[in-house]
């Protein structure tokens, strides 16, 4: 059994923010399209709660599931909920985006226990720009990205965010970058999502520019049906994944997500935060899985694509 919407669309991925605590502040972070919270660790689910959730939505027909924040390896239990996750009979992949920052040391432990991709933000190569756009160290992700690798996650994909005037002028050396690590490159256009009118304006580059550069050197494209139509232009030896805004027709087409916010809630849409529904207090308050599948099927029902009234 899948899930559809009014739309028509299948109900296939889960998003779930383990945390809203981040070690970095990058200036153009999303959030999830969560509206700010205090980093009070009291409003966190424990590992049982998140497993107890991603349970329920298996049970619904979701079959691949991505962890993230703030950042996920914040956690102290990140490598218990990957594992409490993965054991979930019916889940076909365990995917997590990061920065990184934290990763050597985890890679690992986190491949043995059921994690089986991974995003990494990585939007510059250069040291100073690294810096300043995010307040942390290029080096420590250079070596998480190393990390990944070796332990054996496929695919590692980088998540280049492209800003206007910063790290456009670098995206052939990020390819190459890409090229040597055995790495994907996703090319990422920015979001007005819970950033200032003025940021967005300043620092917002279409990828179109891009695209006909992929196609002139790419052997073969891609389109992923349920990524929201997205291409993957395969060059020799390496391939690069060009991601549009949510926001526009084609990607809420065929959106097929929902998203589970740091503090326990169904969120049906990254643009909205007017729709949600709040599944940990029942489930702090007793509710029984009969109850919890309901209010994914309410969350499910409150999908729409953004461009809808």
């Amino acid at each position: 059994m899948v899930l559809k919407d009014g739309f028509g669309r299948p109900l296939l991925n889960l998003r779930v923010a383990i945390t809203r605590r981040c070690n970095l502040r990058c200036q153009y972070c999303h959030m999830e399209g969560e509206e700010k919270l205090s980093d009070n660790a009291e409003t966190e689910m424990t590992v049982d709660e998140m497993v107890h959730i991603v349970r329920i939505a298996v049970g619904l027909g979701i079959s691949r599931v991505k962890l993230t924040g703030g950042e996920p390896l914040m956690r102290k239990d990140v490598v218990e909920i990957v594992k409490g996750i993965a054991a979930i009979p019916g889940l076909v992949d365990l995917s997590m985006t990061t920065n990184g920052v934290l990763l050597t040391s985890l890679a690992e432990e986190l491949y043995a226990n059921g994690l089986k991709r991974l995003n990494i933000s990585l939007p510059t190569l250069d040291e100073r720009v690294y810096n300043k756009l995010t307040g942390g160290r290029l080096g420590d992700v250079l070596e998480g990205v190393k990390a990944a690798v070796e332990a054996g996650f496929y695919p590692v994909k980088l998540n280049m965010l492209i800003l206007k005037g910063v790290n456009d002028y670098t995206v052939n050396e990020m390819i190459e970058f890409a090229r040597e690590t055995g790495t994907i490159l996703q090319l990422i256009e920015l979001e007005p999502i819970n950033i200032s009118d003025a940021y967005y304006h300043a620092s917002h580059k279409p990828l179109d520019e891009y695209e006909d550069m992929l196609k002139q050197k790419a052997v073969k494209v891609e389109t992923r049906q349920y990524m929201q139509s997205r291409r993957i232009y395969h060059l020799p030896d390496v391939k690069v994944e060009v991601v549009h805004p949510i926001e526009n027709t084609e990607f809420c087409m065929y959106c097929t997500r929902l998203r589970v916010t740091s503090d326990g809630k169904l969120k049906p849409c990254l643009m909205r935060n007017g729709n949600l529904v709040d599944i940990l207090t029942p489930m702090r308050n007793g509710a029984n899985d009969e109850k919890l599948a309901e209010l994914f099927k309410l969350a499910n029902h409150r999908r729409k694509p953004y461009n809808k009234s």
